[in-house]
């Protein structure tokens, strides 16, 4: 089964099917982001993820400068990606941090804009704000509200395209039934551990594309449990990657691009970083794709446990 290189949005635009994501690379020493994503680009990765909340975009905007500088890019080229955080959720706060990432980041526009999360913090410049017993302080926030802010941002051209991020499908609906502009991407936690069909499947039958994040389960994660699966050491993986000649991590981005989702890994390590590009010289038999689907154990990793403060919860549910 062949597979694009590119994913078309709802409004013409195309999104790199495999792009670098930035998330827990902030773990990494100073430089190591702005070294990463220079790497990437001259491996020919040409869509780059990041966030506010993740503090990389300056260091992302400086690679971006150096590598438009030297040649190997044009802005054009490129697909942007940022999100906005739970602390500029009011309409009129969206466009306001949107132009303080464009600051970090170099650029003029970004090729797409998410929210974050459905969650609301209290407005401020504290990115986690909590109160004297160490809870977090929430704010209400009509989505649909923010979504128009969303929509500002994209009449004002600081944003080329819109979406959202891990939301389920109750507020995704919610934001489509209240949108002018309808999103036209959803990033969201997808590996062969965590197929999240069904939320795909609503979303793609509403004409969202979507984005794939931690792809291999996030092995590295500071929370995992001793019991917790690991993705890497799962026979089924181990013997297709064996097969194939490719190695598990190329396997289970293949298995998401042939599923017809785009794909963000992650790393620092310039020989992960080609290795995760290479994805275009072999694919999945339809026995080797079902083989990887029974791989799914519903197994979340990713939760902003914050929510346990908020007195809704729990709102923050997979589907």
């Amino acid at each position: 089964m062949s597979v694009p290189k590119s994913v078309a949005l709802p409004g013409g635009a195309q999104i790199p099917a495999v792009g670098c994501g930035t998330w827990t690379v902030w773990q990494a020493a100073p430089g190591a982001v702005r070294d990463a994503i220079k790497a990437a680009i001259a491996e020919g990765y040409r869509h780059v993820d990041c966030a506010w909340v993740y503090g990389n975009e300056q260091e992302v905007g400086e690679a971006i400068e150096a590598k438009i500088k030297d040649g190997t890019v044009a802005r054009s080229d490129l697909f942007i990606t940022t999100k906005l955080w739970d602390t500029a959720h009011r309409r009129g706060a969206v466009t306001e941090q949107l132009k303080k990432a464009l600051a970090r980041l170099r650029l003029d526009y970004v090729d797409l804009y998410l929210i974050h999360w459905p969650t609301s913090f209290k407005e401020g410049d504290i990115d986690f704000p909590k109160d004297d017993n160490d809870k977090h302080i929430f704010e209400f926030h009509d989505i649909q509200d923010t979504w128009k802010g969303m929509e500002d941002a994209k009449d004002a051209g600081l944003t080329k395209n819109i979406g959202i991020s891990n939301f389920n499908s109750k507020q995704v609906q919610r934001v489509i039934d209240g949108a002018r502009i309808k999103p036209c991407n959803i990033q969201i936690e997808v590996n062969p551990l965590f197929s999240n069909a069904r939320l795909i499947d609503f979303c793609q039958e509403r004409e969202l594309t979507v984005t794939a994040y931690a792809p291999f389960g996030s092995p590295n994660r500071p929370w995992k449990k001793s019991d917790d699966p690991v993705l890497f050491e799962q026979p089924i993986l181990k013997d297709i990657a064996a097969a194939k000649g490719k190695s598990p991590a190329q396997v289970c981005l293949r298995f998401l691009l042939q599923r017809g989702l785009v794909v963000i890994p992650k790393s620092v390590t310039p020989s992960r970083l080609k290795e995760n590009f290479q994805l275009y010289d072999f694919e999945l038999s339809e026995a080797e794709m079902k083989q990887m689907f029974s791989l799914n154990r519903d197994h979340r990793v990713y939760g902003q446990e914050i929510t346990l403060d908020h007195p809704e919860y729990p709102f923050s549910i997979p589907f």
